[in-house]
C-alpha cells in the first residue's frame, strides 16, 4: 500500500515532464526559430543543403547487382512529413470510430512532441488491445492502395532498377511488410517490433524500442556497405545513408513541386484491382476532423435519402435526391417495351454499389427486379425495388431468374460482385441463356468521403455508408440493345456473348476486362472465397 503512492508520484512526474513541460519547451523552440526566420528571410530555403544529390541524379543502368537501402516514410512515401494518416487508416479500419477519434483527438499534443515521442503515442493508441488478424487484414486489403497514391516516382525507379532491396524503418513492421515485399519485390524489411499478448497487441515496443537505422544497418550488414543509400535531408538519414556507396536524398519541396515525383496508375508496379476499408480520402489530420464533423450530418442525410428513394414517386424523388446533392447523370436512350414478347428486357449491368439496381430502376422511371447472390436483411428491407435472391445452383438460379423474366424487367450484374477501381471481373454467362431482349448498361459512381462497398465489414451498411457521402454520384450509360445475332438465339454461345458486352462495358466507361472473378477478390481481401451461412450478419 504505501509503494503505490509513490509509483503514482513518479508516473505523474514523467508525463508532466513529457507532455507538458519538455513539450512546451520544444514548442517555444520551434516558435523561436520561426520568428527569428522570419526577421532573417534570407535563411529561408526550399531545403536544408545537403551533402549528397538528388534522387533525380542517380543513374540507373546496370544496377540488377546491386543493394539498396532506404526507409519508406519520407524516401519512397512523398508525404514525408507524418505517418499520422496511415495510423489512422489502423486505428479507423482496423479499430473501430471511437480508436481513430482518440487519436485524433491527440494531434495537437503530437505536434509539440519529438517525433520519438509522437510515434509512441501514435503506435499505442492505434494498437493497443487490437487484434492481430484485424491488422493483417488492414495491411493487406486497406494500406496498399494509400501507399501506391503516395509512391515516390523518382524513388520508385532508382527501388526498381535493383537487385536487393532492404527497407529500414522506425514505424511498426506490420505497417508496411506486405506492400513492401508483395509491390516492391523488397527482399527483407527491418522495423519497429510490437510486442503482443496472444492475439493482440499492447500498444507497446518490444524490448528493443523503436528502430534506429544507422545501427540497425550496422548490425544488419556488418563491415559491407550497401551499394546505394536513399533517405531524406535530415540529418538522422544523413547519418544512415553515409554508410552506403553512393547516397541520394529526396527532398520534401521536390515532392511537392515536380509532376514527375507522383507515380501515374499506369506505372504502378503491379495492378491495383481490389482494396476494401470505408474510408475513400487519404486521411490527413484536418481531412478527418472534417470527415467527424461531417458525421452527423451525414448519417441524418443518408436516412433522408432512404426515406425519399422509397416512399417519393421517381421524378419527385429525382428531384428532391439532387437538391440533397445526389448526382445521377445518365446517358443513352431508354429501350422501348418489346411488343407481342413473352417476357421482359434484361439489363446487364457493370456493378458498383448494391444500389446499381435502385438507381437504374430510377433512371428509367419504372420498377425493375433485381437478382442478387445475397443481401443482408436490412438491405431488402430499405430497397425500394423487389429483390430475389439466387442460391449459386446454376439450373435453379436459370429457373428462377426465367420465372421473373417472364413477369417483367430483370436487372443482373454478372460480376457477381463489386470492384471499386477501372476495371470489369469476369462475367457469368447464365443470363445469356437466358434472353433474346438484352440492354448492357455501363455503370460508374463516384465517391468523396466513405465507400458504399466492403468484403469484410458489415454488408448491411453499404447503402448508409454511399448515401453518408456529401454528394455521391451515379454515371449510367444505356447501350443500345444487343442484336439478335450477337445472343444465343443468334448461334452464338452463352461465354461469347458474356465476353462481348463484358468487352462493351469497359469500353464505354473506360475500363479494362479482366478474368478475375469474384472468388479472387475475397480471397485477396477477406481470406476466404466469400461464402458465408445465411445465420451471419455480413454478407459476401
Amino acid at each position: 500500500m504505501v509503494m503505490f503512492p509513490m509509483v503514482f508520484l513518479k508516473l505523474a512526474n514523467w508525463v508532466l515532464y513529457q507532455l507538458l513541460a519538455n513539450s512546451f519547451y520544444r514548442a517555444a523552440r520551434k516558435m523561436r526559430n520561426y520568428d527569428f526566420l522570419l526577421e532573417n528571410p534570407s535563411l529561408k530555403s526550399s531545403h536544408q543543403p545537403s551533402l549528397f544529390p538528388s534522387v533525380a541524379k542517380c543513374g540507373l543502368d546496370k544496377r540488377g547487382s546491386d543493394t539498396l537501402v532506404c526507409d519508406i516514410q519520407g524516401t519512397l512515401l512523398r508525404s514525408s512529413q507524418s505517418f499520422f494518416p496511415y495510423f489512422m487508416l489502423v486505428a479507423f479500419e482496423g479499430g473501430s470510430i471511437v480508436r481513430a477519434f482518440l487519436l485524433l483527438l491527440s494531434w495537437p499534443i503530437l505536434w509539440l512532441v519529438d517525433y520519438e515521442l509522437k510515434l509512441r503515442v501514435m503506435i499505442f493508441i492505434s494498437f493497443c488491445g487490437l487484434r492481430l488478424k484485424d491488422m493483417e487484414s488492414v495491411s493487406r486489403a486497406v494500406l496498399p492502395k494509400f501507399y501506391l497514391e503516395n509512391l515516390n516516382h523518382e524513388a520508385y525507379k532508382v527501388v526498381a532498377s535493383t537487385g536487393s532491396k532492404i527497407v529500414f524503418t522506425s514505424v511498426p513492421r506490420v505497417m508496411v511488410q506486405g506492400f513492401l515485399k508483395e509491390y516492391l519485390g523488397v527482399a527483407d524489411v527491418v522495423g519497429s517490433e510490437l510486442q503482443t499478448i496472444g492475439r493482440f497487441y499492447t500498444g507497446l515496443l518490444d524490448g528493443s524500442g523503436l528502430l534506429v537505422k544507422h545501427r540497425a544497418l550496422k548490425d544488419y550488414f556488418g563491415n559491407a556497405n550497401p551499394d546505394i543509400g536513399l533517405g531524406t535531408a535530415t540529418l538522422h538519414d544523413h547519418l544512415f545513408i553515409s554508410l552506403c556507396k553512393e547516397a541520394y536524398v529526396v527532398h520534401k519541396e521536390d515532392d511537392k513541386n515536380s509532376p514527375t515525383s507522383q507515380m501515374p496508375r499506369e506505372k504502378y508496379p503491379k495492378p491495383l484491382i481490389f482494396h476494401d476499408g470505408r474510408l475513400a480520402f487519404f486521411p490527413t489530420p484536418l481531412a478527418t476532423l472534417y470527415m467527424f464533423m461531417w458525421l452527423p450530418l451525414g448519417i441524418i442525410l443518408a436516412i433522408f435519402r432512404i426515406f425519399i428513394g422509397n416512399y417519393l414517386p421517381y421524378k419527385f424523388g429525382m428531384a428532391v435526391a439532387f437538391w440533397s446533392g445526389v448526382h445521377l447523370e445518365l446517358k443513352g436512350h431508354i429501350p422501348p417495351t418489346p411488343a407481342n414478347h413473352k417476357n421482359g428486357v434484361l439489363y446487364v449491368c457493370s456493378h458498383r454499389t448494391l444500389l446499381d439496381p435502385v438507381f437504374l430502376s430510377t433512371a428509367l422511371a419504372k420498377p425493375l427486379t433485381a437478382v442478387t447472390y445475397s443481401l443482408s436483411k436490412m438491405s431488402e428491407v430499405i430497397a425500394p425495388i423487389k429483390t430475389v435472391r439466387l442460391t449459386r445452383d446454376r439450373k435453379q438460379d436459370g429457373d428462377t431468374m426465367q420465372r421473373m423474366l417472364s413477369e417483367g424487367d430483370l436487372v443482373v450484374c454478372p460480376e457477381g460482385t463489386t470492384c471499386r477501381e477501372p476495371y470489369l471481373l469476369r462475367f457469368s454467362s447464365l443470363f445469356a441463356e437466358l434472353a433474346d431482349e438484352i440492354v448492357p448498361v455501363a455503370i460508374n459512381t463516384h465517391v468523396s468521403m466513405f465507400y458504399g462497398t466492403t468484403a469484410s465489414g458489415l454488408k448491411c451498411l453499404d447503402p448508409m455508408f454511399f448515401l453518408m457521402n456529401p454528394k455521391p454520384s451515379y454515371y449510367i450509360h444505356i447501350l443500345p440493345k444487343m442484336p439478335r445475332e450477337l445472343t444465343c438465339s443468334g448461334g452464338r454461345s452463352s461465354f461469347e456473348v458474356a465476353n462481348y458486352i463484358q468487352k462493351q462495358l469497359a469500353d464505354a466507361l473506360g475500363f479494362e476486362c479482366t478474368t478475375l472473378t469474384r472468388r479472387d477478390k475475397y480471397m485477396m481481401l477477406a481470406g476466404n472465397e466469400g461464402v458465408v451461412h445465411e445465420n451471419k450478419s455480413t454478407k459476401p
